[in-house]
C-alpha cells in the first residue's frame, strides 16, 4: 500500500489551462502536483524526467490524445501509473485506453475528494473506473472470455482517424470536424481518405455503419 505520510507525486495532461489550474488547486491538499501538459509531445518529455507516481491524462487532445502518450510512455517509464480523466463516456474511449495501459478511467464529473482517493488506489496497483464505465469494460472481457479485447480492424486506425470517423459517424460535416479537432478541412479530408483506404470502403456511409456496428457512435 502507498505510505499516506508520503504524498504522491501526480503529473497532470490535459490541453485546457483553466481545467488544468481547477484540479492543480483541488488536488493541491492531497497529493504533489509536479508538473502538467498541455500536448503529447510535451508530456512525454515532461513524464520521462519527472517519473511521477501517477498521471492524469485526457483522453482527447488535438495533436493524438492520452493514447498516444501511453503508447510513448509504456515502454520508457512502466512504473508510472496513468489514469484517464475525461469528459468522454464513451465506450470505445474507456476500452481503448485501458487496452493501451491506462489503470482506470473516471470522468470529469468525478468530485475532488474521490479524484483523490482514485489516484491513491491507482498508485497501488488498483484497477479504479467511474461506476458506469466499470461495466463497458466487463462487457468488453465478457464479450470473448478467452480472447484479449481486440478489433484489428479498428486497431490498424491511429487515434486521430477514430476521432475523425466517431464524429463523421455522428453526421458532423467535414468543416465540423476540423473545428472541433482544431485541424485543418484539408487534414480532415486525408483522414478520411486514409480510413477509406485501411478499412476498404469507398464512401461516408458505409463508415457510418460500420462505426455504429462497433458503437463507436
Amino acid at each position: 500500500m502507498t505510505d499516506e505520510t508520503q504524498r504522491l507525486r501526480v503529473f497532470l495532461v490535459d490541453d485546457h489551462a483553466m481545467f488544468r489550474a481547477g484540479v492543480r488547486a483541488e488536488l493541491g491538499v492531497h497529493v504533489d502536483v509536479i508538473g502538467e501538459a498541455s500536448g503529447v509531445a510535451e508530456a512525454v518529455q515532461k513524464i520521462g524526467a519527472l517519473e511521477p507516481d501517477v498521471v492524469l491524462l485526457d483522453v482527447h487532445m488535438p495533436d493524438g490524445g492520452g493514447r498516444a502518450v501511453l503508447d510513448a510512455m509504456r515502454r520508457a517509464r512502466p512504473q508510472v501509473k496513468f489514469l484517464a480523466l475525461s469528459v468522454s463516456d464513451a465506450a470505445e474511449d474507456v476500452i481503448g485506453l485501458i487496452r493501451a495501459g491506462a489503470r482506470g478511467y473516471v470522468t470529469k464529473t468525478i468530485s475532488p475528494d474521490e479524484l483523490a482517493d482514485a489516484i491513491r488506489r491507482v498508485a497501488d496497483g488498483d484497477a479504479v473506473f467511474s461506476p458506469r464505465l466499470a461495466g463497458f469494460v466487463l462487457d468488453a472481457f465478457a464479450a470473448r472470455p478467452d480472447a484479449p479485447v481486440a478489433d484489428p480492424e479498428l486497431d490498424q486506425l491511429t487515434n486521430r482517424e477514430r476521432e475523425v470517423l466517431r464524429l463523421l459517424a455522428r453526421g458532423y460535416a467535414y468543416k465540423e470536424i476540423a473545428k472541433e479537432l482544431y485541424i485543418s478541412i484539408k487534414t480532415v479530408e486525408t483522414h478520411v481518405s486514409n480510413v477509406l483506404r485501411k478499412l476498404q470502403m469507398s464512401n461516408r456511409y458505409e463508415l457510418s455503419r460500420w462505426a455504429a456496428d462497433r458503437r463507436l457512435v
